[in-house]
């Protein structure tokens, strides 16, 4: 857990965008941004289009707002993930919905013939498990919580990356959650 290591490891906070929701059925990902953090603080960015050999659907454009024309000229899987893999290094990974983007990730680094093995920590789980009182897990819902609760009329960021930049899942981490659930 990020407390008991008192952010002293080197943490990769990231968010990828898809062509869908299967990675097993050929949605691949187009998109993936990460801040690396050592002692708390971000010491390196990544963030990258991804041209994949497939063509996204409207319904994951609606979702995500990329098109196929922004991807044109970006860089392949090939560049990509070597380049990423080195950068996360051995870093725990941290993410909302880690299942969802580190599966991803794996099927990405498969095709490629790499091995993500490295330990995470997901976010939605933490807030599942140690804020149950709250109507739903999603990241604007946990933001408006733990950072808005001044009555701001502030609107949430879209990405978990742009959260953590305004120290929203560092604040969640390391102040705002107690051990039983309780803000602190």
């Amino acid at each position: 857990m990020i407390q008991s290591a008192g952010l002293q490891e080197r943490y990769v906070v990231l968010d990828v965008e898809t062509t869908g929701l299967s990675p097993w059925r050929g949605d691949r990902v187009i998109e993936i941004g990460a801040v690396a953090l050592e002692g708390g603080s971000v010491m390196a960015e990544f963030s990258t289009l991804i041209q994949a050999p497939v063509e996204i659907p409207f319904y994951a454009s609606q979702i995500n707002g990329i098109t196929d024309e922004m991807l044109i000229g970006q860089p392949t899987p090939e560049e990509v993930f070597p380049a990423f893999d080195a950068f996360i290094r051995d870093s725990i990974l941290v993410a909302h919905n880690a299942r969802f983007d580190l599966g991803f990730l794996r099927r990405e680094y498969e095709l490629l013939g790499i091995k993500l093995r490295h330990r995470h920590i997901c976010t939605l789980e933490m807030s599942r498990s140690r804020l149950p009182h709250l109507r739903n897990h999603k990241l604007e819902t946990v933001y408006r919580y733990l950072i808005n609760d001044a009555g701001s009329k502030r609107t949430a960021p879209s990405t978990t990356l742009a959260w953590w930049q305004e120290s929203g899942w560092r604040w969640m981490v390391v102040h705002k959650i107690g051990r039983n659930g309780d803000r602190a």
